[in-house]
């Protein structure tokens, strides 16, 4: 009878419990159904509705059926906070970050006095923070950073002593660091980054904080000394406080810390030296550069067993290298370039560790190379340009297949270059100028080679015919060797040729009567050589050519009247003896130094130091049937090798079609095709590579009529795939494939084999956006169509239509998807110039996450294009989409490249800095663009565009349906749809502009390093 009253008292308790929780959840679903409304009803909230129970909503978590945790981050929530919010009582996390919030610091949220976990970062909260924000006193962990807060940092902070984690990173604060937050015994993470505090110091009472691992101050105006008192900070990991205005001496008992990780001081103003102590330190990474540090390198960072990241650049450090530094057996990374160093090289660099980069270059080095830089297999890159080095270059590193810069120019090296250097697999650029190199040019160099520089060296013998091999071959400098012999017609087939420099060698002969593909060149040089017979007409079919050099030569003749087409900056003929009259085009005073010393050249116009012209010459016509004839026979010879070559390729294409197995591939098709798998695969040869990226070539393939061609990128090549990676792969491409819009490049299949996967694309006739702005490759490929140029119209067109890409990647696809590579080369332009996004390689669809795991393990992407929180907290959101987007803009009303500002600074700084000088739009303007006039007001809308979306607060910067909004608006032509102009409010820049011009975006004096130099 006793067990039957306790198992009833026990099921009427039971009940009663489930009674209770569920008429909670009923009142707590209705206080979160006003939240939904409040924020507008956002469409990521769809299934908060009154037909379920809030513990079954995804962002919300609960405990004994009450609300306990919320989970609303990316929701694009507007509006402020309700004060009905402190109805949950029993919230212990909030989570708001990265959507669009305003109004003052939430007071309401003192109701909630059980909160432990606060995150509203990366919302537009504005204003001060309470001096009673300690009323919040079981808070653990806040982060506020990515907001407009000012003021100064209350007192009040420092008595909330449960906190381990403080983010105020990049507001507006502009007052002080209150030394109060020395009292949080319990912080782990302190970060004050990014803001403009009044000059302050370090606080000395910052020592007090025992269990700190990561102090976070980089551009926060410190000034000073770095206190001693952070020698106490036993538990330290990172330490960053770069970009500030720090000086003195580094203190001796700083590197004592016992767990630190990392550094981060690069560019300060810091002074002095670096201490030797540094026995018991875990460091992994080193970073103090762009500082003004001096005195020698300590030979006790030898005693850093676990670092990896070595860079102390842009110094002043004086004396040699440690040894100790080359035995390090986890050294990757070593950068000591642009400071005072002398003496020689450790001979035992790369021995103990695989090094991936070595930049010492810019110093005062001596000897020689260490031979086994490459010992390890991973080292990408050799830069000691600018040294007294001397000696040969390292054999060892012909069997260095990840290098792909070798930088040695302004040196003393001797001897011949290792015959594998010149084919290494990944190599793309090789700069020798100013040495005493010897040899000759092979006949075959690396597939990728695109940048060759080896002026001022002993280089001798001919120019190989083999030349033509060397297809993506960008620039050629060569200038001052021993070359001989004559130009040989095949190096005229190097398609990709942009500057030519030949100059003072002993070539002779003819040039080449005709050019065949240089249809890229802006620069040749042949000045000072041996060449002879008539300068060729077919050099004025070079539209692109801008510098033309061939004095101190024996050219003889007319001057062509073809080079009147060109519109050339610098033109060069002195010192030949050339005859007759001077083409009109150059018969003025801008061309008056490009004819010295030919005798018998005569002008119309009063050009110093040549006759005047008084009657037509009657030799004019004397050598026009040997022109003729000479064209003639060289045509019908190239026809001949033509056909040759045809027949050959074709032979190739049938033995290779015979050995391939149909069966090894798997063809997934999200699109109806009008070819097959055979129609691909037969094509995948060299002869149709069009480009080349980190994951393999790029070809194009005629699939027949109605389609033409598509593009076809290989994306991986390994023997073993994980199956999991092989899912992942599978599970995106998917998802890709079911993208529908104009302005995405359509994805038309799939091919999978054991060890390699291709992508089929339409093609795009007018490839990339970037080839057009930057490297001038302005001619379409259907045959000898009329030069065409990106006027202004048609470079808003084609922001509109990437920008159409991105929104509905960003609002109409759920989930979302964010790009993360955004850029010029990416935006490919079809026959049109409609433009489409492209290259998803790098996309992160985004689902369901917890808390944090938005965030990357690695930064991908592109420099230039990078959004500065992206550096720093890898966290993902359309908004780094929006920043690269923004320099695109730039780019299209600049005409510059995302990484060419001025002097240092890249695009998106280098125009902040004008337009806080406040300097005019004109200057500014790409010169290409015709009738910039009639545009200007259009022009100078999408610049402000483009610096809003560039904002360094993710915060003030519009989403890209906001973005497509103005860019219409900027078009005349162009309506606005209705789903746009409804319940939209009008997006103006001109706020946002005036209130970024009060905080400092870039800091305009530091020393970035270009990324053609270092790698």
């Amino acid at each position: 009878m006793a067990t039957t009253h306790l198992l009833s008292l026990f099921v009427f308790i039971v009940l009663t419990s489930v009674v209770s929780s569920q008429q909670l959840s009923t009142s707590e679903r209705t206080t979160l159904l006003n939240l939904k409304q409040w924020w507008g009803s956002p469409p990521s909230l769809t299934n908060w509705n009154s037909n379920s129970s809030p513990c079954s909503w995804p962002e919300v978590q609960c405990r004994n059926g009450s609300v306990i945790g919320l989970q609303l981050q990316t929701k694009e929530l507007t509006g402020s906070m309700p004060p009905f919010i402190s109805d949950l009582r029993n919230l212990e996390s909030m989570f708001l970050h990265d959507n669009f919030l305003t109004r003052d610091f939430p007071r309401v949220l003192y109701n909630c006095s059980k909160l432990i976990e606060l995150d509203i970062s990366q919302n537009m909260f504005v204003g001060r923070l309470p001096d009673d924000i300690d009323r919040l006193s079981r808070l653990k962990s806040v982060e506020l950073g990515a907001n407009n807060f000012t003021g100064n940092i209350p007192p009040a902070i420092g008595n909330i002593s449960a906190l381990t984690s403080l983010l105020l990173y990049q507001n507006l604060f502009n007052g002080t660091i209150p030394p109060e937050i020395g009292n949080l015994s319990n912080l782990e993470t302190l970060g004050l980054a990014y803001n403009e505090f009044a000059s302050p110091e370090i606080p000395p009472e910052f020592g007090n904080l025992n269990n700190l691992k990561i102090l976070w101050m980089s551009q926060t105006n410190l000034i000073g000394k770095i206190p001693e008192s952070l020698s106490n900070l036993v538990n330290l990991e990172l330490l960053d406080l770069s970009l500030n205005n720090l000086e003195g001496e580094i203190p001796s008992r700083l590197f004592l810390l016992k767990n630190l990780d990392s550094v981060f001081l690069y560019k300060n103003r810091l002074s002095g030296r670096i201490p030797s102590v540094m026995e018991s330190l875990n460091l992994t990474q080193i970073d103090i550069s762009m500082n003004k540090l001096n005195g020698s390198i300590p030979d006790d960072f030898g005693k850093l067993q676990k670092l990896e990241v070595f860079n102390l650049y842009s110094n002043r450090f004086s004396g040699q290298i440690p040894t100790s530094i080359s035995q390090i057996p986890s050294l990757r990374i070593f950068k000591v370039f642009r400071n005072n160093l002398t003496g020689e090289l450790p001979p035992e660099f790369g021995i103990h560790s695989k090094l991936e980069s070595f930049e010492v270059s810019e110093n005062n080095l001596t000897g020689k190379l260490p031979e086994n830089l490459c010992a390890g297999g991973t080292l990408s890159g050799v830069i000691a340009f600018s040294n007294d080095l001397t000696g040969e270059m390292p054999r060892s590193l012909e069997s260095c297949d990840r290098l792909y810069t070798i930088q040695l120019y302004d040196n003393n090296f001797t001897g011949e270059i290792p015959s594998g250097i010149w084919t290494l697999l990944n190599i793309s650029s090789l700069r020798l100028t100013g040495n005493s190199f010897s040899g000759e040019l092979p006949s075959k160099i690396a597939w990728n080679l695109s940048r060759l520089e080896i002026s001022d060296n002993k280089f001798s013998g001919r120019i190989p015919s083999g030349i033509s091999s060397w297809v993506k071959l960008n620039v050629f400098k060569a200038s001052n060797n021993l070359f001989s012999g004559e130009i040989p017609p095949e190096f005229t087939s190097l398609s990709e040729l942009t500057v030519l420099y030949l100059d003072g060698n002993s070539l002779s002969g003819e040039f080449p009567s005709e050019i065949k593909s240089w249809n890229s060149l802006t620069i040749l040089n042949l000045a000072r050589n041996k060449l002879s017979g008539q300068i060729p007409p077919s050099i004025g079919s070079l539209q692109d050519l801008l510098e033309l050099d061939l004095s101190e030569n024996q050219f003889s003749g007319q001057i062509p009247p073809q080079l009147s087409n060109l519109k050339l900056t610098s033109l060069n003929l002195s010192s030949n003896k050339l005859t007759g009259k001077i083409p009109s085009a150059f018969d003025n005073m801008a061309y008056q130094n490009s004819f010295f010393n030919n005798p018998n050249l005569c002008s119309t116009s009063p050009i110093s130091n040549l006759q005047t012209c008084l009657t037509k010459s009657s030799n004019s016509k004397n050598f026009a049937p040997k022109i003729i004839a000479m064209i003639t026979i060289l045509s019908a010879f190239v026809a001949i090798v033509a056909v040759l070559f045809t027949m050959f390729v074709f032979r190739d294409y049938l033995k290779k079609k015979r050995k391939r197995n149909p069966t090894t591939w798997k063809m997934t098709s999200f699109h109806k095709l009008d070819f097959t798998e055979s129609n691909i695969l037969s094509c995948m040869t060299e002869a149709n590579v069009i480009g080349s990226g980190g994951s393999g070539k790029v070809y194009r393939i005629g699939v027949g009529q109605p389609r033409g061609y598509v593009a076809v990128k290989r994306i991986w090549n390994n023997n073993k795939l994980d199956q999991t990676l092989e899912d992942e792969f599978s599970s995106e491409v998917q998802i890709l494939g079911s993208i529908r819009h104009s302005n995405i490049v359509k994805l038309l299949c799939c091919l999978s084999s054991h060890n390699s996967k291709l992508l089929v694309y339409e093609y795009m006739v007018h490839q990339s956006l970037d080839k057009w702005l930057h490297q001038k490759k302005r001619r379409p490929e259907t045959g000898s169509a009329p030069l065409l140029t990106l006027d202004w119209p048609r470079r808003l067109q084609i922001a509109i239509g990437a920008a159409q890409g991105l929104c509905y990647m960003h609002h109409d696809c759920s989930p979302p998807i964010v790009h993360r590579d955004v850029k010029s080369s990416n935006i490919l332009l079809d026959s049109e110039f409609k433009a489409t996004i492209a290259d998803f390689g790098l996309a992160k669809i985004l689902a369901k996450q917890e808390p944090g795991d938005a965030n990357m393990s690695s930064i991908v992407g592109s420099l230039g294009y990078f959004a500065p929180e992206y550096a720093y907290t890898t966290r993902i959101n359309e908004r780094i989409d929006v920043y690269s987007f923004g320099v695109v803009l730039l780019e299209l009303v600049t005409g510059k490249e995302a990484n060419e500002g001025e002097g240092d600074l890249n695009l998106a700084e280098w125009a902040w800095k004008r337009y806080g000088e406040g300097q005019s739009l004109v200057g500014a303007l790409d010169p290409e663009i015709k009738d910039p006039d009639t545009y200007m007001e259009e022009m100078s809308g999408v610049l402000n565009l483009g610096l809003v979306c560039t904002s360094t607060l993710p915060s003030s910067r519009p989403s890209m349906r906001d973005v497509l909004e103005i860019l219409r608006r900027c078009n005349p032509l162009d309506e606005l749809p209705e789903e746009m102009k409804e319940g939209r409010e009008e997006f103006d820049v001109a706020p946002l502009l005036k209130r970024e011009s009060y905080i400092t975006h870039y800091d305009a004096t530091s020393k970035n390093v270009p990324d053609d130099i270092h790698v």
